[in-house]
């Protein structure tokens, strides 16, 4: 059986994203959670690769040597107003790791790679939602770039607040 991935919620990924003082890396780590995507998709991305008027990132040759195209989130659209003269990252991946990793110890005393980032955003949009909208698993899957369901499916882990919430709405009168 495979080991659940560790992931942030939205507050604690909001906490260490408004401790960082660097907007450079501030702005990677937000392509991380929002976007859902990995490091060294983030250290390849240019702004030729973001179609503002599609709100789309075309992603190329990423995992599996594979391109896709995965929709703007309207945090990372925010962000591209300041963000986007970062782009491309003049940092290597190992730098940006690095980065991540202070900041989660640092902020939340908790040890964060730049894939907790991508977990933690997937699994933000398929448990937590925004305002309540879940997306669905199939959604999720595209977005991440997996070819396959199971793949996807290990963000579906469940925590036990919401599996308390699920059964005490069944008695609510």
């Amino acid at each position: 059986m495979r080991k659940l991935p560790k992931t942030l919620t939205h507050k604690e990924f909001l906490t260490l994203l408004n401790q960082e003082k660097r907007k450079d890396f501030k702005f990677a780590f937000i392509l991380g959670f929002y976007q859902c995507l990995r490091l060294g998709e983030v250290c390849k991305l240019n702004l030729t690769n973001i179609d503002l008027d599609r709100r789309f990132l075309h992603l190329i040759q990423a995992k599996g040597h594979k391109d896709r195209d995965v929709p703007l989130m309207l945090p990372t659209i925010k962000a591209l107003r300041w963000g986007k003269k970062y782009l491309p990252f003049k940092m290597s991946p190992r730098t940006l790791q690095r980065a991540i990793t202070r900041a989660g110890l640092e902020c939340l005393n908790k040890h964060v790679t730049f894939h907790t980032l991508r977990h933690s955003g997937a699994t933000f949009y398929l448990n937590e939602g925004i305002g309540g909208k879940k997306v669905d698993i199939r959604h999720i899957q595209g977005l991440l770039g997996h070819s396959r369901l199971a793949t996807t499916e290990i963000y579906t882990h469940i925590t036990p607040k919401s599996l308390q919430n699920v059964f005490d709405a069944l008695w609510e009168e």
